[in-house]
């Protein structure tokens, strides 16, 4: 009997999706699966929660929520043999679509019974996961912004874009990764294991998650004109023809800013402050087991 634990984040997205007992049941019988079902009360939560299912012996751990409580779970289940499931309900769900886990909620979830199982990599800022991206330039201020919306929805994503785009502080950064070192004042500033970042969109549209390596992308301080026309770019999903960028791949980078004492970063679309000045930035190839 294979022991399904689905972690369900009851607020993700619009907070009315239905994941209960009887629906699991009537895609999972009873005679073949013990289900159990937890929900989150607040941020690590989920990990938490993931980590006493791993524990208890589960087959498999499903996220239901949003790229949030996908790191989260996914987070405690690294170089584990328990593969993750998703049911994403959140509101940008960049991981999902680059899985190509889409549909229906009971589209989503008959997905998992069929167990088609592949293997990503992983990203680590310090002690911390990541498996879409991380982004320590403009889009960690968008994030900052866009939770303090309370809302998660593409519009108030565009109004904390604007919003962080006229109040943002450069700082100057040295980046060093395989032979290179970058002396920069950067606008933009994120590093990628996927091609998606959520809402459809993409700074990385060529990245891959099984290919061993990160995607890096730079630009430097810009007028208003540039970062409006950058924007316009990333939501026609045309960033690749935004020329002051600069793309590189890596399996590993450094990052310092001199001038700072705590870090601003967004790591799969979720803002944290590091309490540092100082970050390594690694690939881990192939380290978590993913249903598709």
């Amino acid at each position: 009997m294979k022991y399904l634990h689905f972690i369900v984040n009851p607020i993700s997205g619009k907070g009315n999706h239905v994941i209960d007992k009887e629906l699991l049941v009537s895609i999972f019988p009873e005679n073949e699966y013990r289900i159990e079902i937890s929900h989150t009360e607040g941020k690590d939560h989920a990990k938490t929660l993931a980590v006493k299912a791993v524990k208890n012996g589960a087959d498999c751990v499903i996220a239901c929520g949003g790229d949030g409580t996908v790191n989260e779970v996914a987070s405690a289940l690294i170089g584990s043999q328990v593969p993750l499931g998703i049911v994403p309900v959140g509101s940008g769900n960049g991981l999902a679509s680059n899985l190509g886990i889409k549909g229906s909620l009971q589209e989503v979830i008959t997905t998992i019974k069929k167990q088609n199982i592949t293997v990503i990599d992983s990203g680590c800022v310090n002690d911390n996961y990541f498996f879409s991206n991380a982004g320590l330039g403009i889009d960690a201020e968008v994030i900052k912004k866009y939770e303090q919306k309370g809302k998660r929805k593409l519009w108030a994503y565009i109004v904390a874009s604007l919003e962080a785009s006229l109040s943002f502080k450069h700082y100057n950064t040295t980046i060093k990764f395989g032979d290179k070192e970058l002396d920069i004042n950067p606008f933009l500033l994120f590093i990628s294991n996927s091609n998606q970042m959520g809402y459809d969109m993409s700074l990385t549209p060529q990245a891959k998650l099984n290919d061993g390596y990160l995607n890096l992308v730079t630009a430097p301080k810009m007028s208003f004109l540039q970062k409006m026309k950058m924007g316009f770019l990333v939501l026609n999903r045309n960033f690749l023809k935004f020329k002051a960028a600069q793309h590189n791949l890596t399996q590993s980078l450094t990052i310092y800013q001199p001038e700072r004492i705590y870090t601003d970063i967004q790591i799969d679309g979720e803002y944290h402050s590091l309490k540092t000045n100082y970050i390594h930035i690694e690939i881990i190839p192939a380290s978590l087991k993913v249903i598709c």
